[in-house]
Formats: structure tokens, C-alpha cells, sequence
């Protein structure tokens, strides 16, 4: 059963670094929100999950995401010929499902009473 996991992680990670070949998927995303309201992220994914203030003054946007993903079950049939006739033997893993977390974070410092994007957080590999 390890393997299969490792497989499955072998797997994402290899989805996740096609990704950031291709494009930078999130990154790539969240870079284009530097420069405008926050309210354009709103726009697109809904209001965040989470707010604080920092230090700094800049305040601090966060989105959640959560990746379900199914890995199936497997069943293996071995026959073997025996004295009395040929005997089937199966065995069965079952399958599991596989739950990622993702938090996306928008900074904005206020401007003239806006909330202006001016940085993200490098969202982790996985998250890309």
C-alpha cells in the first residue's frame, strides 16, 4: 500500500512542477492582482476567508482551498494450478481519499481609503 502512496505523491508532485514549467499557475494568478483593489480578488473568488492586520499597516487577505481527490481500491486475481484444479486467489486493497489544504494570501496597503494589492505569499509547491 506504501507504494501506491508514493505513487500518488510521486504523482502530485509531478502535476504540481508541470505547472510551474508551464505558467506558475498561482503565483501567476495572484501576481496579477498587484496593483489593483482587493476587490477585484473578491470579485473573482468570493470573499475571503480570513483578514488581519500587520504590523507594517498593510493588511493581510486569505483565500482557502480545499483538493479532494479520490486514489481507487485495487483487486488482484492470482490463479494457481494445484493437484485438485486451478484455484483463484484475490486479494483486495481499498481505495482512500486524499485531502490537500491550500491558503492563498493577498497583501494590500490602504490608499486613499482602498485596499490596493501590492504582494502575495508564494503559495507551497503542492498549492501551485
Amino acid at each position: 500500500m506504501s507504494s501506491r502512496i508514493n505513487a500518488a505523491r510521486f504523482g502530485a508532485l509531478l502535476s504540481a512542477l508541470a505547472c510551474l514549467v508551464v505558467a506558475g499557475c498561482a503565483s501567476q494568478v495572484m501576481k496579477s492582482y498587484v496593483g489593483q483593489p482587493i476587490e477585484s480578488a473578491i470579485a473573482d473568488y468570493g470573499p475571503p476567508v480570513n483578514s488581519f492586520a500587520l504590523d507594517d499597516g498593510r493588511r493581510a487577505f486569505q483565500w482557502r482551498q480545499v483538493q479532494t481527490s479520490v486514489v481507487p481500491g485495487q483487486t488482484r486475481v492470482e490463479v494457481r494450478d494445484t493437484r485438485h484444479g486451478e484455484r483463484y486467489q484475490a486479494t483486495t486493497t481499498p481505495g482512500h481519499v486524499e485531502s490537500r489544504e491550500c491558503f492563498y494570501t493577498l497583501y494590500a496597503r490602504s490608499i486613499d481609503g482602498r485596499w490596493i494589492v501590492n504582494d502575495f505569499r508564494q503559495p507551497t509547491l503542492l498549492c501551485e
